[in-house]
């Protein structure tokens, strides 16, 4: 692969972040993480959304400037991300100068070109939704479906972007490109709202929205959330209309949206149409990831089920995040939702990562260093001696054809599915280990035999903590430490021979490279 270039939504700062915040930056962070195994050209970019009326009013109902509210949250988003080992490239804030400046520009173009225009327009206006909704989208009621207020009539003369001169485009782009949006089922639901798209506002007044990026020729016009929200993904990288950066020649067009399913439309559709009348290259993917639920029941202030996800890394007292991000990023099938629970993630994480992956090699270690001083010898190698025990060989194979399985279920990004087949080889080996009895091999002085046993599981080990990395990169660091195994390595320098003959390691070497989760969440008595 010459490059990845992969994004996550765009978070709104009007609050702190939680763990549906947190799925999506987990999943992307081991997809990024992933292709950095296969590329040396990969680039992550997260940030935060930080204009529009609902920052303007909550800054004022708490006594502060909207800037000053952004620097708070902001702040929040980047230790969270912190405390879960994401490693982003930049993370950008659309009140970044970079970024404001290239958004102006970006309108003007558009202005010129004759693909936005002045209009005024009524309509329903849901704030929270930050769009002007269809009176057919409304609920019975009349209320917004997704947040259950009844939408304000808002009477303004704005901008209007022509994106229904894109329609026939958009529609012909998806239907041709089967893998553009994934899961392939979101297609239809994009193609049913492409039926009746309108044009789209892309300026409010400075008079209702005042918390803004000024229009260059308009003062009193601010440029509304698409432009502004969606641009980032190329502004980050130096976008310019006059002019871009060898950065953006090099990673455009991005290689998959990560975003959630509820704005899909938004990067389907508003997002498609933008970049065409800029005449950009197409994103070559959408992945849309389901919602998280806890305990089976939807996120809500008012139920108080809302949880901070470095409050799980907290009380149950993980010196790491990866037991966390390993169960989140499990929790779903590709694009479907998913379920977070105390019990669940406990039983989960002891069973995968303690149990059998971990347990796996830290008794294989310690029983090289009880049999043979933590020596690996030239004969235990399947190489030298292919027919000595039955199944070494077609293990270490099958862990090495692993490799494309699990680059293929990424390729699709199908994160749970391919931690399933990672699973499947620790089973498969703690099988191989418990059919052959090294303890039994040693007890019966067939020690060339017991020290192939537990030299073909340590060789299946080095794969496993490569695959496991994206997942858990400090288990996996872990592991490969005490292997001596290169974890840097990419996936296709991969061989059946990364153990080496030797000294390998001490008692005083060994150590669990994950200890069972145990504790109660502290709070949980206090939601009950």
């Amino acid at each position: 692969m010459d490059k990845f270039y992969i994004t996550t939504a765009i978070d709104y700062v009007n609050g702190a972040p939680h763990i549906g915040h947190a799925y999506e930056k987990i999943l992307t962070d081991i997809i990024a993480r992933h292709y950095s195994q296969r590329t040396d050209n990969m680039f992550f970019l997260t940030g935060t959304d930080e204009h529009g009326i609902k920052i303007q009013k909550t800054a004022a109902s708490k006594g502060i400037t909207p800037k000053q509210l952004c620097d708070e949250n902001a702040q929040k988003f980047k230790d969270a991300w912190k405390a879960l080992d994401i490693k982003y490239n930049r993370f950008i804030r659309t009140t970044d100068e970079d970024h404001e400046k290239i958004v102006q520009k970006i309108f003007q173009k558009l202005k010129d070109k004759g693909a936005i225009y002045k209009h005024e327009y009524e309509g329903w206006y849901c704030s929270g939704c930050e769009c002007f909704l269809n009176p057919k989208d409304l609920t019975e009621d009349g209320l917004c479906p997704d947040h259950q207020k009844k939408p304000d009539i808002v009477r303004e003369e704005n901008y209007f972007f022509k994106l229904s001169a894109y329609k026939d485009a958009i529609i012909k782009h998806i239907k041709e490109n089967p893998d553009f949006i994934v899961p392939s089922f979101r297609a239809n639901e994009v193609l049913n709202q492409l039926e009746d798209i309108q044009d789209i506002s892309v300026s409010r007044s400075k008079e209702n929205v005042g918390w803004g990026i000024d229009i260059l020729d308009d003062p009193n016009q601010s440029i509304y959330v698409w432009i502004d929200a969606l641009s980032n993904y190329i502004t980050a990288i130096g976008y310019d209309p006059d002019g871009s950066s060898e950065q953006f020649k090099s990673l455009w067009p991005v290689d998959v949206h990560v975003i959630g399913k509820d704005i899909l439309k938004f990067h389907s559709i508003y997002w498609i149409g933008i970049l065409m009348a800029l005449e950009l290259p197409l994103p070559k993917h959408i992945f849309a990831h389901g919602w998280i639920t806890i305990d089976e029941t939807k996120m809500s202030k008012s139920l108080g089920n809302v949880v901070s996800p470095t409050s799980v890394l907290e009380n149950f007292e993980l010196e790491y995040p990866d037991a966390f991000r390993y169960y989140m990023a499990t929790s779903a099938p590709c694009g479907r939702d998913g379920n977070y629970s105390d019990e669940d993630f406990k039983e989960k994480v002891n069973a995968h990562l303690a149990n059998s992956m971990g347990n796996l090699l830290n008794r294989t270690l310690s029983m090289l260093v009880k049999y043979f001083d933590g020596e690996v010898k030239d004969e235990f190698f399947v190489t030298k001696n292919p027919e000595l025990v039955e199944g070494s060989l077609s293990l270490i194979k099958e862990s090495i054809g692993k490799i494309k399985v699990v680059e293929n279920h990424f390729n699709h990004f199908e994160i749970a599915e391919a931690a399933q087949e990672i699973i499947s080889i620790v089973d498969a080996a703690n099988k191989y280990v418990t059919d052959n009895a090294p303890w039994t091999l040693a007890k019966e002085e067939k020690m060339t035999e017991c020290g192939q046993v537990l030299t073909t599981v340590l060789e299946v080990m080095c794969v496993i903590s490569s695959l496991i990395y994206p997942y858990c990169p400090n288990i996996a660091t872990e592991m490969a430490k005490q292997l001596s195994y290169d974890i840097t390595k990419k996936l296709d320098e991969i061989t059946t021979d990364e153990i080496k003959p030797g000294k390998l390691i001490t008692k005083e070497e060994i150590k669990p490279v994950f200890l069972r989760v145990d504790s109660e969440l502290a709070d949980k008595s206090a939601k009950k």
